[in-house]
């Protein structure tokens, strides 16, 4: 039973979503900031060389939609600090569906002690609480990667395309 006027996916919703796009499509442009606008920026369609190597993205899960924060750890000599990011740079995706992501953090903010540049122990992006609480300005790639199954996630969301490395 269709409830759109052109399509017969049998799912209503779906129906009209698609009746929705495609008369959308005849009155409004593309979306300012989408996953193809933001892989259309990383490869320089927009015109010139784009100067990004990244396209961030926010992964959500299957279960309840929410968004997915990735951990990871870095070691500082004897420490070893682990962080939580929901920011992520896809490093590969294989044929079963799993994807090894690079956890991506806010260039970190230095502050001088005694006349020299360090970097704070704790950094308030260490563990955000939402994608909202963390900054989006500035990624920098991490150099910590974690693998997951990408049937788990219902999601995504791109950011737009960054310089990261």
């Amino acid at each position: 039973m269709s409830c759109g006027k052109k399509f017969d996916s049998g799912s209503c919703v779906i129906d009209i979503l698609k009746d929705i796009v495609d008369a959308q499509n005849d009155v409004m442009h593309d979306c300012t900031t989408s996953c193809e606008q933001s892989i259309a920026d990383l490869l320089g369609d927009t015109g010139g060389g784009s100067g990004f190597d990244t396209v961030p993205v926010i992964l959500y899960c299957k279960d309840g939609c929410t968004p997915f924060k990735g951990y990871g750890s870095s070691r500082s000599g004897e420490r070893c600090n682990v962080r939580g990011s929901f920011f992520f740079r896809v490093k590969s995706v294989d044929d079963d569906g799993c994807a090894i992501l690079e956890l991506l953090f806010a260039e970190r903010r230095r502050h001088e002690d005694n006349g020299d540049e360090v970097e704070s122990s704790r950094h308030k992006d260490d563990d955000p609480k939402s994608p909202a609480d963390q900054s989006c300005r500035n990624l920098r790639a991490s150099g910590i990667c974690i693998t997951v199954d990408l049937n788990c996630f219902c999601h995504v969301t791109c950011l737009p395309a960054a310089q990261t490395l």
